[in-house]
């Protein structure tokens, strides 16, 4: 078989030429561009884990912000919710002591109505006594033919509306 006799002659240029692009492979990308692609990956990393740490540290930072805004917010709500209640009390208060005063005002116009009443009443009554004894006298007269005395109509008169 020829194939195999001239497997000798060639097998040993094509190790050669195999060895020498191994070895060419293996410096060139191995040597050369292998560790810059490491290097690279790892700084990229160190970035990425630094980059992270001062989120991480933003993060807590805004967190205490925050948790400081809040306790001075609700300080500043408790301080406005005392300072809400002190003016609905004095309010309050302010308000009591006007109505009391106008509560007493409108007692005393009501007692001065009520004596007014009193009066016009202790008038209406005197003026009804006074028409009713004309009445009763110019009654007796037409009925009777007898003349009465205004005195008399008079108390008779009040007899009969104090029944």
């Amino acid at each position: 078989m020829p194939q195999i006799a001239q497997l000798s002659q060639t097998y040993a240029s094509q190790v050669f030429w195999i060895l020498l692009i191994f070895g060419f492979v293996f410096f060139v990308i191995g040597r050369g561009m292998v560790p810059k692609v490491l290097a690279t990956v790892e700084i990229r990393d160190r970035q990425i884990t630094n980059d992270l740490a001062a989120a991480e540290s933003a993060r807590k930072a805004a967190d205490a912000e925050e948790e400081a805004w809040k306790s001075h917010h609700n300080q500043q709500r408790a301080e406005a919710q005392a300072l809400i209640a002190k003016a609905k009390a004095d309010a309050a208060k302010k308000t009591e002591g006007r109505l009391a005063e106008a509560g007493a005002r409108v007692d005393v116009r009501i007692a001065q109505a009520d004596d007014r009443i009193a009066a016009a009443r202790d008038g209406a009554l005197g003026e009804i006594e006074t028409v009713a004894s004309e009445a009763a006298g110019d009654i007796v007269a037409r009925v009777a033919g007898v003349t009465v005395s205004p005195d008399a109509a008079r108390a008779a008169v009040k007899e009969a509306l104090h029944v």
